[in-house]
């Protein structure tokens, strides 16, 4: 057999190593972008997981965000996860207790409703003794009490007003001196509205939602054919002519508070001048804090543009208690205060993009900062009472260790989430809104959250899914105000069908330049008529 000889290779050159270098950077390359876009996929799956849970979350889950009881175990991780040289909060336990029912509800509910009696009597033939013919005393009574109700009617009221002259002058004088009667002025001039049905069209609107066509079908079967346009005429004219008047007013003692509250919501305008019909408009609220007097503003703009909350909040000094839009820092010479509802939603919302089964296991880092949340809301609701330099003593004493923990946690969990995901963007949102949620620590008077605003502009996000849009900038204006005379009405215990009706009566025969007389018809005035509240006290007890 022959034999062969193996001769050894010739030692590669630079050149032959650089050449397989590249080849191999240029695969590993090719493996490391692979990678990246399966870890990309697997991201993107598990976003859209999230998406498709929370979406199914509010389709036909729970609306309430509050914390499930059996969740307030999961908040085991702090000592290992914050500062060891910060305090750590102590757990706390909550235990939900459902109130009674108070008696004598029904005895409340009805003592402000007129009354009317119906007495059932025997006639003297019948008050005779079966048994031995005597006559027969009343011994007692026995009463049974129905609501009665009386359907609204329309009826013509006929202002005639005389005119008196002297006769003796009519014959012996060259001029008669003529006296014409009082009377008070009409809420619109050579109409058919009165202030009462003035006051009636805007409460049915603009508290319980019944758009004007609805309304329109409604008088035309009580026999009066109004058009929906005469109805919104009529509306547009009691805001500007009137209504505008306490609206000014109140802006200008919005003004002069150190705390409000703000937020803005959407609204449909059709026809703004060069704008598409489906562009999104905007209704801005603007409120006072829980001291001072209780005022609610609307107001509508074009855009969410910052300057609109600039020019509407000009001359305004104090704190602002907004969310985390950055168009509220173009406001000047204010001092944003963060909503720790906004943060804590955040958490309720990346606990519920979780698969069930880890929203219940102990250690999820969701839970975790939804905890952090919970204990500062817990420590509100026992300061509840207290004055405001008692309240913020606390604060500093039991908040600010929580919060410095919570800092804490959240510069940890910030390299560790992907921040695209639920989670990620909840961690995220808490730390660029730090600044701002730690300014309720400066003043007692100052509210953890902003849920005061967004308590005060959910009746007009319910009220437009009603009717669903205005018809032009104008009338967008004119709903503006009346919202916020109703709302303020509103917060102010007053019913505001009457407090409308009362406006429209007192309004047209006073001097607008007046602002005392103004200050007299304002809600919170201790001057208004008692019939104004008289059946709204049941909604305080």
């Amino acid at each position: 057999m022959k034999k062969t000889t193996n001769f050894p290779t010739q030692d590669p050159t630079i050149e032959d190593l650089l050449k397989r270098l590249e080849v191999l950077e240029n695969k590993n390359a090719e493996l490391e972008a692979k990678l990246k876009n399966q870890n990309d996929l697997e991201n993107k799956l598990k976003w859209f997981e999230e998406q498709f849970r929370l979406q199914q979350q509010k389709r036909f889950g729970i609306s309430s965000e509050k914390t499930n009881p059996d969740q307030l175990d999961l908040f085991n991780e702090t000592e290992n996860e914050a500062d060891p040289e910060i305090p750590e909060p102590a757990l706390e336990s909550i235990t939900y207790q459902r109130k009674r029912k108070k008696h004598g509800q029904r005895a409340l509910m009805l003592e402000n409703l007129p009354v009317e009696t119906v007495e059932y009597r025997l006639s003297l033939e019948e008050q005779v003794c079966s048994c031995c013919n005597g006559t027969m005393h009343q011994m007692s009574t026995e009463v049974r009490q129905e609501l009665k109700f009386i359907p609204a009617e329309l009826k013509v009221v006929k202002h005639v007003r005389h005119v008196y002259g002297c006769r003796n002058c009519e014959r012996k004088e060259l001029e008669t001196p003529i006296v014409t009667a009082p009377m008070p002025k009409p809420v619109h001039p050579g109409s058919l509205v009165s202030s009462s049905l003035m006051a009636h069209i805007m409460n049915q609107k603009y508290v319980d939602g019944l758009p004007l066509y609805r309304q329109e079908k409604q008088f035309k079967r009580m026999g009066v054919g109004l058009s929906r346009q005469t109805i919104a005429n009529w509306m547009i004219h009691g805001a500007d002519q009137w209504l505008s008047l306490m609206y000014d007013r109140m802006h200008q003692i919005l003004l002069e508070q150190d705390i409000l509250h703000a937020d803005e919501t959407t609204l449909q305008v059709l026809r703004e001048p060069d704008r598409p019909a489906t562009s999104k408009s905007y209704i801005w609220l603007y409120r006072t804090g829980k001291e001072g007097p209780s005022a609610i503003l609307y107001d509508y703009k074009e855009t969410r543009a910052g300057k609109n909350a600039k020019d509407f909040l000009s001359g305004f000094k104090g704190f602002l208690q907004v969310d985390g839009y950055a168009g509220y820092h173009k406001v000047p010479d204010v001092t944003l205060v963060g909503c720790w509802a906004h943060a804590r939603r955040k958490f309720d919302e990346a606990l519920k993009a979780l698969p069930p089964a880890k929203r219940q296991t102990s250690g999820t880092k969701a839970a975790e900062g939804l905890q952090f949340c919970n204990q500062l809301y817990r420590i509100e609701r026992d300061l509840k009472e207290l004055s405001a330099e008692e309240r913020h003593e606390k604060r500093l004493e039991l908040s600010k260790p929580v919060m410095d923990a919570f800092l804490t946690w959240l510069k940890k969990q910030k390299g560790q989430v992907l921040p695209k995901s639920a989670l990620g963007e909840a961690v995220t949102y808490s730390l660029n809104q730090w600044e701002k949620l730690e300014v309720f620590l400066q003043d007692g008077r100052l509210e953890i959250d902003n849920n005061r605003s967004e308590r005060s502009i959910k009746p007009f996000v319910i009220g437009r899914k009603n009717w669903l849009f205005s018809n032009t900038p104008r009338g967008a204006r004119s709903s503006a105000i009346i919202y916020s005379i109703v709302e303020t009405a509103k917060e102010n215990d007053l019913n505001p069908y009457y407090y409308l009706r009362y406006l429209f009566e007192e309004l047209p025969n006073l001097d607008p330049k007046d602002q005392n007389a103004l200050d007299k018809l304002l809600p919170w005035s201790e001057t208004l008529p008692v019939h104004c509240r008289l059946f709204n006290q049941l909604s305080k007890s």
